[in-house]
């Protein structure tokens, strides 16, 4: 790496830039946020007016994520081709109106289109938000503008848990979606205060990466996303196809795995010729760079893991309601929050290896405090401070992350930074996701098969009758219902729940615990990431080659 410019003796202090642009950062983010979050929130709405089951909603989330994901590469080119804010401009115009399907949606089938629409010009609109950043601000300014990026997402989820909750309780979840139209509309008119980032008409597509990049991710995705559903190893009867009796979970990302393998090949054959690549490796140039992707993808590991874990202990433990669950995560996704915004003011002291570890120190021991302190009564004070300590340290570093990589790429390359945090985000989200499942639903299998076996109480004839086999989550209730259709005695079925109750709680518990572990081994990514103080984009390239002028 560079040491950088020297600053000259005599300069003048640089003037604040004008924030107009970050507000138009922040709130577009907030737009994107928000639709997926309003989603999730409206679900029991939507499965009503449209007469659907819920995994139809699930289904139009799962397509929105990976459209944006398969497309992000080339929303990054697209914009430095046709230039930055014009494509914003187009993309936020085209979510605003897939926003309005949505609120209009007659059918599962209309809703599933438009949020596949919605997610692929995401995928135009997050690498435009970073060049914006890069274009407006710099230095001090510059780490304040990501960390209120980062901040941006945890606010629009407590929004949507708030407004979208409220909405689809009271006048209906369609509301929900033409606010956002209406934030959309804003965004627009906000944009043409925008610096105009001139085009680079020069740029040529390289579509093979894109078209190698986008099959990767889509394989990948639904593998990890089936792993639960569809078998770790062998194909459960709900999977689509079967190879052989073996689950296709595990194909798709061996395939997606070979796929992944075979892009970067292809951008180093092509960087090689001096050929265009859809994603220039200049962004991972250094170990120092891996390092922090490395860190970046250990975090959203976790963190999306925890989000998933978090929501299970408080709806299927607890047996809150989703409003309740909404308004219980309010602590941790406000200290996501705050951690994002704050954490610049740390790089003035520290550099981010050292940041870097403290907080996954941090996440790991807000994790552990989780895990010894939930039980199946809520002890609600030590729960809450281990959410907002997990929070602390997860908002810090998913900004000191993504600073740090913009930090360390020339401006032009902005645009790949943040097509590659997009990238990065979603696909160690659903592979936290998808572990995070397998392995509770693991270890929660394990531990009811060992109970049910040492239970004095359980004959074989009563357990041949219940699906040992596909053991899951599930509430007293629900499990009550289950026991009450063979011929167990209410105190058969009183130990079955007992069993039940001990057996979710140690899953989850150990879950956390491993989420720790893993969070404590990211300490050796974060200790390579860069040993100086984040300060400007840098003028050059660390081989040299001089950067085109900013606009």
């Amino acid at each position: 790496m560079s040491a950088g410019i020297e600053p000259e003796a005599a300069a003048p202090p640089a003037l604040a830039a004008s924030w107009l642009p970050l507000v138009v950062v922040v709130l577009t983010q907030i737009q994107a946020s928000f639709a997926v979050n309003a989603l999730t929130v409206s679900m029991q709405g939507i499965t009503t007016d449209l007469s659907t089951p819920a995994t139809s909603v699930g289904t139009a989330i799962t397509a929105g994520t990976f459209a944006m994901a398969a497309f992000i590469l080339l929303g990054a080119k697209l914009g430095a081709k046709f230039g930055s804010r014009r494509v914003f401009q187009i993309a936020v115009v085209i979510h605003g109106l897939a926003m309005a399907a949505v609120a209009l949606s007659v059918s599962p089938a209309m809703l599933f289109i438009a949020q596949a629409a919605s997610g692929a010009v995401i995928a135009l609109i997050a690498p435009a938000l970073v060049v914006f950043i890069a274009a407006n601000y710099s230095g001090e300014q510059q780490a304040r503008s990501i960390g209120f990026l980062a901040a941006a997402i945890p606010a629009a989820g407590v929004l949507a848990l708030l407004i979208a909750g409220t909405f689809a309780s009271t006048i209906g979840w369609r509301y929900s979606f033409a606010l956002i139209v209406v934030l959309a509309a804003v965004n627009l008119l906000l944009s043409f205060r925008l610096k105009v980032v001139p085009p680079q008409p020069a740029v040529v597509i390289d579509w093979v990466g894109a078209v190698l990049a986008a099959g990767s991710i889509i394989l990948l995705s639904f593998g990890f996303s089936g792993l639960n559903s569809w078998g770790v190893i062998l194909a459960t009867p709900s999977a689509p196809f079967t190879v052989l009796g073996v689950s296709p979970a595990p194909i798709l990302i061996l395939l997606g795995a070979i796929g992944g393998q075979a892009f970067f090949v292809w951008l180093r054959r092509r960087k090689a010729a001096h050929l265009p690549q859809i994603f220039d490796l200049e962004v991972l140039k250094s170990g120092s760079e891996k390092a922090t992707t490395f860190a970046m993808a250990a975090m959203l590991f976790v963190g999306t893991a925890a989000n998933f874990l978090i929501p299970l202990y408080i709806q299927i433990v607890q047996g809150r309601s989703s409003f309740q669950t909404s308004i219980s995560i309010i602590p941790y996704t406000l200290s996501i929050f705050i951690a994002s915004s704050v954490v610049a003011t740390l790089y003035k002291r520290y550099p981010p290896h050292q940041i870097g570890r403290v907080g996954f120190v941090v996440v790991a021991a807000g994790l552990t405090l989780l895990a010894f302190t939930i039980r199946n009564e809520w002890e609600q004070f030590a729960v809450v401070i281990g959410l907002i300590v997990l929070g602390l340290g997860q908002g810090a570093i998913v900004a000191l992350v993504f600073n740090t990589l913009l930090s360390a790429a020339p401006k032009r390359l902005a645009g790949d930074v943040g097509a590659w945090r997009g990238l990065v985000h979603n696909i160690s989200g659903s592979v936290g996701i998808a572990v995070a499942s397998v392995f509770a639903v693991g270890i929660l299998s394990t531990i009811v098969a060992s109970s049910v076996a040492s239970s004095q109480n359980l004959p074989p004839e009563l357990t041949a009758q219940v699906p040992l086999d596909s053991v899951n989550f599930v509430t007293n209730d629900q499990l009550e219902a289950v026991l009450g259709q063979t011929s167990a005695t209410p105190d058969q079925i009183a130990e079955g729940i007992a069993i039940n109750e001990d057996a979710r709680l140690r899953a989850l518990q150990v879950s956390l615990l491993g989420l720790a572990g893993i969070a404590l081994l990211a300490i050796i990514p974060a200790g390579r990431m860069p040993d100086y103080v984040p300060g400007d984009i840098p003028a050059a390239l660390s081989s040299g080659t001089e950067t085109e002028p900013a606009s």
